[in-house]
């Protein structure tokens, strides 16, 4: 059997530049120019124009004299509904929080940003909030013996609990929301794939462009108000994520239903 052969670098960046399209990363400030996407995937800059060239066929993107490179119809990836990648299933928190504090005790973490900011448009909708309300946003990257494993971003809005950056580094969030009084209640969550960019490739010691696990999850307390919303990528090799089903229901209607989750990995 034939070696498939990889693709062509340029490629790799036009997959990588489309998901981040699709996810509405440049509808406000445009897509970056070719000198900062060139430094940014360490390629020369003929290698970015071929991957613009790609999204500007597929009608992703528009080229504005003088204005640069900016998404098409933009304004409707920001319109009504619920935030892309928010699923509406619902899980106790139980067996999750478990699942996480354990992770925690067994892995170490960095924690590469921890501030106030202004939620943007999708952070917003996801946590009930108004555009540019203040957040705490933290971005972490958790590691194993093996070497890293997952590029976490949370956003808690800031009247849920006060964090500082020497916690992150030592408790999981969720432990933190709890001493701070929130009674968690439960969680929406998203699996799907995400290809690594520049900043996310480089954390976690992979190629730009490989597959990544995405996590995508939305915490609400016991009122239903949400308090924190996590965007994970996990490296496939290092994480195993598992669900324990039943067959539940009557006989010419029975289906399959979780019982409980766990994460493995190494």
């Amino acid at each position: 059997m034939d070696t498939p052969l990889p693709l062509p670098k340029y490629h790799q960046i036009y997959l990588v530049l489309r998901e981040q399209l699709q996810e509405g990363r440049f509808d406000r400030d445009g897509v970056p120019g070719e000198h900062l996407l060139a430094d940014q995937f360490s390629v020369a800059r003929i290698t970015i124009r071929k991957a613009m060239e790609m999204l500007v066929a597929d009608g992703l993107v528009v080229r504005r004299p003088g204005l640069g490179t900016w998404p098409l119809h933009a304004g409707q990836r920001t319109g009504g509904g619920k935030a892309p990648g928010i699923s509406r299933e619902k899980a106790h928190l139980t067996g999750l929080l478990e699942n996480i504090v354990n992770m925690g005790l067994r892995t170490s973490v960095s924690v590469l940003e921890s501030s106030v900011v202004g939620a943007s448009e999708a952070v917003a909708e996801a946590l009930a909030l108004a555009p540019g309300a203040p957040v705490y946003k933290s971005i972490r990257v958790r590691s194993t013996q093996a070497g890293p494993l997952s590029y976490i971003t949370t956003h808690v809005p800031e009247g849920i609990a006060r964090i500082n950056r020497e916690e992150l580094e030592r408790k999981p969030l969720l432990m933190l929301l709890e001493a701070a009084g929130v009674e968690l209640g439960g969680a929406t969550q998203t699996i799907s794939a995400r290809l690594a960019d520049a900043v996310v490739a480089r954390h976690l010691d992979i190629a730009v462009g490989s597959a990544l696990l995405a996590v995508t999850r939305l915490v609400r307390d016991v009122a239903d108000r949400p308090v924190q919303l996590l965007q994970g990528l996990y490296r496939p090799d290092r994480y195993q994520y598992q669900l324990q089903l039943s067959r539940v229901g009557d006989i010419d209607a029975k289906v399959w239903v979780s019982e409980e989750l766990s994460a493995q990995f190494h």
